[in-house]
């Protein structure tokens, strides 16, 4: 199983706070950085000192670190226009050496929208689908030929689809929780479907949706991988696991029920559960930037331990 590192900026990060936990993530053998895509914190946290741009932030990123991984969970459609998101993305595909992925979703959070002055459309879904079909068009065009477009939402009249990323195929990540059409948006366009902080019931439910969606367009199954996202918070003893879970302020019971909480050994044991719904992928929610020594922890007591978790990596 891969474990991946998935932070939250918007509660309270800089560029070089990020920088530190990508340099560590390498270090410590996991197998990619990732980020969301907001501009407002959430709860009771100051967001101090204000957020950093997703995109700006994996740039930097890409010519710092040499190994890893890097992308969002998820780009909010509603942020960028899509051509415009095709020309970043690929960007930072070629300034990593091509190692980018694009988590794309439809965008949820009103007030961040409100408080930047960014419109926030009624009909968010639609402009999704669109909004995929135009990154993916934009990438797929053969040089030297044009891209036109002509959608309900976004109108392309003889793009260059230029640049081209360095990888192949950039792998996409569509995901969330909706019954019907998020597993056909997932089928026709996604490399990588990824159900964020569900339950094993719940996520075995929804990779056979996926699954099935994938069927009805003649598409194997198996050609997707199938990930969680969840928020982790791993320690030596009892005490340590209540002090980093009280400095995220959460409570333990809520995070083992909900998340991958407790011993090395019980969330070696819990990622063992996931990988037998079909989960080859975690991503962990790390929202205490600052504590290093709990990514050593799990790199060195719970990484180490996959293989007799029974996780497999894709």
């Amino acid at each position: 199983m891969d474990l991946r590192i998935f932070t939250e900026p918007q509660q309270g990060a800089d560029y070089d706070t990020l920088l530190t936990v990508a340099r560590a993530t390498e270090e410590l053998g996991f197998d990619a950085f990732f980020r969301s895509d907001h501009y407002l914190s959430m709860g009771s946290a100051d967001g101090l000192p204000g957020p950093t741009d997703a995109w700006i932030t994996l740039a930097g990123l890409a010519r710092e670190t040499k190994r890893i991984r890097l992308g969002t969970l998820m780009t909010a459609g509603t942020f960028r226009l899509p051509g415009v998101l095709a020309i970043q993305v690929a960007q930072v595909d070629r300034m990593s050496g091509g190692r980018v992925e694009l988590g794309l979703g439809a965008g949820w959070f009103e007030e961040e929208h409100k408080a930047y002055g960014i419109p926030f459309p009624k009909e968010k879904f639609g402009r999704l689908e669109e909004q995929l079909a135009i990154v993916t068009g934009l990438w797929e065009t053969e040089v030297g030929k044009t891209f036109t477009h002509e959608g309900e939402f976004y109108r392309l009249t003889d793009s260059p689809a230029l640049p081209k990323p360095l990888q192949e195929k950039i792998p996409v990540l569509i995901g969330g929780h909706g019954a019907t059409r998020t597993p056909r948006l997932a089928a026709r366009y996604a490399d990588e479907f990824n159900i964020p902080f569900a339950s094993l019931e719940d996520s075995e439910k929804q990779f056979g949706r996926v699954r099935a969606a994938a069927e009805a367009i003649g598409r194997p199954a198996d050609d997707l991988v199938y990930s969680n996202a969840l928020v982790v918070c791993v320690g030596r003893d009892d005490a340590e696991v209540a002090r980093r879970a009280a400095a995220i302020g959460r409570d333990v019971d809520e995070l083992r029920a909900n998340g991958l909480a407790g011993s090395p050994a019980e969330v070696v044991d819990k990622l063992g559960r996931y990988a037998a719904i079909g989960s080859s992928r975690v991503y962990l929610q790390v929202l205490d930037l600052d504590d290093l020594d709990h990514l050593e922890l799990i790199s060195a007591q719970v990484q180490s331990q996959l293989g007799r978790a029974g996780g497999t990596s894709r």
